[in-house]
This record gives C-alpha cells, sequence and structure tokens, in this order.
C-alpha cells in the first residue's frame, strides 16, 4: 500500500501520523493555532521531531459553522507557510488541507505532495482535474453540504452504506481522470452527530473493503469532549482511546493534534497485531 508524495514513496502497510498545523485564528483546537512565523516553524518542528510522517496545513478554518474566507486569503495564508516550512524542513512532506482547486494548484507547485479535501472534489467542479494534472496523492473525505451547512445535513438512510456508497461515486470519478493514489476519510464530526460518528468508527474496518489507504481523524474531536462533558482541551486521553480503537480497525494515517502519543499508539497496537 504505496503513495507517491515527490517521489518519495511512503508505505502506508505500517500505520503513519500526520500532524495538524492549522494556520488561522478560529481552529476548533486553539492549541493547534500557529498563525505567525515563529509559530509555524516551532509546531513543525516539534510534530517532525515526534515522528509525523506528514504535516498537514490548513488556512480555511472547516469546524462546523466556521466563517467562509475568500480564495485571496485562503492562499495568503498557506503559501507563505509551505515556503517557510520547506525553507527549514526541505524534506518534509506536507499535506494542503484545501476544497479549492486553486489553492490545491498553487500550493503543489509551491512544494506541497498531497491534497486534503474535506469535499473529495465536490466544493470545486476544477479539483479532481487539477490532482490528476500534477498526480499528487489525494485524500477524499466524506461530507454533505459545506462546513457552515453540514450540521443540519446529518440525515442517513443507512449511515456505513451511504457513505460507501458515496466514496464508490468519488473513487470512479478520480479513476476516469486517472488519478493513482487515493486515501479515504470517512469524516468524522462533517454531517454527523456524535452517535453516529461512534457507530463510524465501530464499523470502520468495513472501509477497507474499498482497498485503498484509510484515514482517521477524530483527534479531539467534539464526539470526544461532548460525550465526556469536557472541553477539547481536556481530550488528548479521549482522543488516544479512539486513535487506538482506528488502528485496531484497520486505519494506516491518523490525523492528530499531539504526534507523540499517536506515535505511541502506534508502536503499542503494533505488538498486538504483530
Amino acid at each position: 500500500m504505496l503513495i507517491n508524495c515527490k517521489g518519495n514513496l511512503i508505505d502506508l502497510t505500517q500505520p503513519k501520523v500526520m500532524g495538524i498545523i492549522n494556520i488561522t485564528p478560529d481552529s476548533f483546537y486553539s492549541e493547534s493555532r500557529s498563525t505567525s512565523d515563529k509559530e509555524i516553524l516551532k509546531s513543525a518542528e516539534k510534530m517532525l521531531a515526534e515522528g509525523a510522517t506528514f504535516l498537514d496545513l490548513g488556512a480555511y478554518s472547516s469546524r462546523p459553522g466556521a466563517d467562509d474566507i475568500p480564495v485571496e486569503e485562503e492562499l495568503k495564508r498557506m503559501i507563505p507557510a509551505i515556503e517557510l516550512i520547506l525553507k527549514e524542513y526541505p524534506d518534509a512532506i506536507l499535506s494542503i488541507d484545501t476544497f479549492r482547486a486553486e489553492v490545491a494548484e498553487k500550493s503543489i507547485t509551491s512544494g506541497a505532495s498531497i491534497i486534503n479535501d474535506i469535499s473529495a472534489g465536490k466544493l470545486d467542479e476544477k479539483m479532481l482535474s487539477i490532482i490528476a494534472q500534477y498526480q499528487v496523492p489525494y485524500i477524499m473525505m466524506h461530507m454533505k453540504g459545506t462546513p457552515q451547512t453540514m450540521k443540519d445535513l446529518n440525515e442517513y438512510d443507512d449511515l456505513v452504506a451511504d457513505v460507501l456508497f458515496y466514496f464508490s461515486e468519488r473513487i470512479k470519478a478520480a479513476r476516469d481522470l486517472g488519478i493513482n493514489d487515493i486515501i479515504i476519510d470517512p469524516g468524522f464530526g462533517f454531517a454527523k452527530d456524535i452517535s453516529q460518528n461512534f457507530e463510524l468508527l465501530s464499523k470502520l474496518k468495513l472501509f477497507r473493503n474499498l482497498d485503498l489507504p484509510l484515514l482517521a481523524g477524530v483527534s479531539r474531536k467534539s464526539m470526544i469532549w461532548k460525550k465526556l462533558e469536557i472541553s477539547a482541551n481536556e481530550a488528548l486521553n479521549g482522543t488516544t482511546v479512539l486513535n487506538t480503537t482506528a488502528l485496531l480497525k484497520g486505519a494506516n494515517i491518523l490525523r492528530v493534534h499531539d504526534v507523540k502519543e499517536a506515535i505511541e499508539c502506534i508502536k503499542l497496537t503494533n505488538e498486538l497485531t504483530n
């Protein structure tokens, strides 16, 4: 299960960690926000030192009800951050969290290796063609609506079956354009309520039937802190529990705010599965 990141072949049969760096002032977890050059480099240095294989940069907050921002503002935040990190850490594998084709293309030409699209190409019809043109790995996530509307769009006939059908359609659209490296993200917290998120996690193994790498992004999300009646700042222990569950159910990538703890999850679960 290999993906090609700018000539680097990454084997995802051994789970990897993707560290989250939010270049936004309003992401749901305040400790993940890095808005100055010093904060961005500090976050990158820490995550790479702790063992992150990928760094996921986001310049558009996709939390439920987040403000929409113009593409120009997203680019103004994103491109300097990419250049800053790669100047200091030229071998870093950067994933770009965007649903906009223009941001994706300019990020790739600035040195990014992966595009992480919350909409699987549904919010920008040009996205899939850009991915096909540059042949970078593409993370496609399940979501309905937009970050502004998704909270009210969590009705399903059969949650898992509906999400699997969504992916079958999006994978076909990507394959028809010749996209090679596809990673699946079920979209915890996106157009799903708390009980639906746990149902999705409990049935995560079913997504292995797609025969593609699987990304789990549950880090410090409200499915943890609302259930435990705590805050996102207090949700590391709960995150560790759910990351461990995701690994045991077949996740290949953990997308997290806390890299060290996620690496420890992988090391320990490896002892159970080897």
